[in-house]
């Protein structure tokens, strides 16, 4: 494992390479952020982004340490600062391939964390608590809009991807990836964020029918319960949500185990941190006051 070293994409955060066994794929590499900080009397947070995305939301880790906890990010393989020249970006033939940077970034940590997922980062969480090696090691889950179902609409076209995503993983359609949602973010279309469009681009990276299986998958198993025997808060927009369906959000979370709370957050962006100020300070304050009470 490498040293810790000044990271490329945020000033004053450090990051920490996480290398991994070979794939299919070829090198493989996952890559653990953090913001240096003094005490952390709450503990850690461990935070996984979302599909076709990476850690760039610096004012929500720099909350965190205003709250007293020691904040880390994962860029999982083949996303943002992990991703290699040589890899097909964002894909995985199964969401268990990210338990291992998961696990290694827990065991980096050496703490019981606060776990956080965003998106497609909240369904790879959820799982890893069900499943993962070091799924002791994790005391709650937040998730911020996790992507526990597909849109109905597109269910359709999605399962003919998924069948030849048995036989041809690495097909794709170009034009899966809308470029909205991205532009209604960055400062160069009139958001309030700045990031790498290199690493989160205006048009994605393609969504390989392999991928569409793997996803197909992995909502079979939360829509079956997962049990899980922590503190879960799962929090959702309502239709300003133009990437998932905040109904299906709010039905999925509460199979994930006994002690679910569902939060709706109305006009929010499907990054409910990434929203309004007003919207992201209602995020924080439910948060940390859930947070406190487990």
């Amino acid at each position: 494992m490498s040293a810790w070293a000044a990271d490329r994409q945020l000033a004053g955060f450090e990051a920490l390479e996480l290398p991994a066994p070979d794939d299919y794929d070829g090198r493989v590499v996952a890559t653990l952020v953090r913001l240096p900080a003094g005490d952390a009397p709450e503990g850690a947070v461990l935070y996984v982004h979302g599909f076709i995305d990476y850690f760039f939301q610096r004012h929500m880790a720099e909350r965190f340490a205003a709250e007293g906890y020691a904040f880390y990010a994962l860029d999982l393989r083949k996303h943002g600062r992990s991703l290699l020249p040589h890899q097909h970006p964002c894909f995985c033939k199964d969401l268990a391939e990210y338990h291992d940077d998961i696990t290694r970034a827990l065991e980096a940590i050496g703490t019981n964390v606060l776990l956080a997922g965003h998106s497609t980062g909240g369904l790879v969480c959820s799982l890893y608590c069900h499943e993962g090696k070091r799924r002791d090691r994790i005391r709650a889950l937040w998730l911020n809009s996790p992507f526990l179902d597909w849109r109905e609409s597109h269910k359709g076209r999605l399962r003919i991807a998924q069948f030849l995503g048995w036989f041809s993983p690495f097909l794709h359609d170009p034009k899966a990836v809308l470029p909205e949602y991205v532009r209604s973010l960055h400062r160069d279309w009139g958001g309030e964020w700045e990031f790498d469009l290199t690493l989160k681009p205006e048009y994605g990276f393609p969504a390989y029918f392999g991928w569409v299986r793997a996803i197909f998958e992995a909502h079979r198993k939360i829509h079956a319960g997962l049990g899980l025997g922590i503190p879960v808060l799962s929090m959702h927009s309502d239709g300003a949500d133009i990437v998932l369906a905040w109904k299906s959000i709010a039905r999925w979370s509460r199979a994930l185990g006994p002690e679910v709370a569902v939060q709706a957050f109305p006009g929010a962006l499907h990054d409910l941190v990434l929203s309004r100020r007003e919207i992201r300070e209602a995020v924080f304050r439910q948060l940390f006051a859930w947070a406190a009470r487990h």
